[in-house]
């Protein structure tokens, strides 16, 4: 095994490789070049000493013919979302992890974080939860087709907005519709209009209430 790869899983006994950049690897070992130190970990990864999860950033110490596990997970933050008036411009800029016990986690593939803002949907209903300010939402971003129900993650006009979706047939347009202790009026969309939903929302983690 080449020493840089030796190096590495003995890093591993010690740090979370999913939580270091390539160069805070590179380090802590000794090498300069980040990329060296992503090619020997998809060498590590080839010889199934360790697993890298791609779509929700870590990396996971395994052996030879066994399957990874881990406990604590970590899910990109990309941005705030708006429960509220349409003020937040849709931002795809990295912010972070949110790291959560996947004993906590209901869909661990294809997912990311957004941190929820304004009360419009206080009274939606995902999973027994509702979504207030300070929340963060687990997004689905696998590409399908919503249904009357769905609460999304939608973006028109550059403009970012977590609310229940609605096709109102009958007029040819979709409504986005509040859930709110508030009264706010629903959003309506023509199909041409500069709009997509980027994923739908399956599971709220409570902002938590500290004394």
């Amino acid at each position: 095994m080449h020493k840089i790869q030796q190096s590495l899983l003995e890093l591993s006994k010690t740090k979370n490789l999913g939580l270091m950049t390539l160069r805070e690897m590179g380090e802590h070992i000794g090498e300069k070049f980040p990329q060296k130190i992503k090619h020997h970990l998809g060498q590590l990864e080839k010889k199934g000493f360790i697993k890298i999860s791609k779509n929700i950033g870590t990396i996971e110490r395994t052996q030879p013919g066994k399957i990874a596990s881990t406990s604590l997970l970590s899910i990109p933050i990309l941005g705030t979302a708006n429960c509220g008036p349409a003020t937040f411009y849709a931002d795809t800029n990295f912010e972070g992890y949110l790291k959560i016990s996947s004993a906590l986690l209901k869909r661990k593939k294809d997912v990311y974080a957004i941190r929820a803002s304004g009360l419009s949907m206080n009274q939606a209903n995902v999973g027994g939860k509702n979504i207030e300010d300070g929340d963060y939402i687990i997004v689905e971003s696998l590409n399908k087709k919503p249904e009357n129900g769905d609460v999304v993650v939608s973006v028109f006009d550059g403009v970012a907005n977590i609310k229940k979706f609605h096709w109102d047939q009958e007029n040819n347009r979709v409504v986005l519709v509040s859930e709110s202790t508030k009264d706010f009026p629903p959003i309506f969309i023509h199909e041409d209009d500069d709009f997509n939903i980027t994923g739908f929302v399956t599971q709220v983690v409570k902002k938590p209430k500290l004394d």
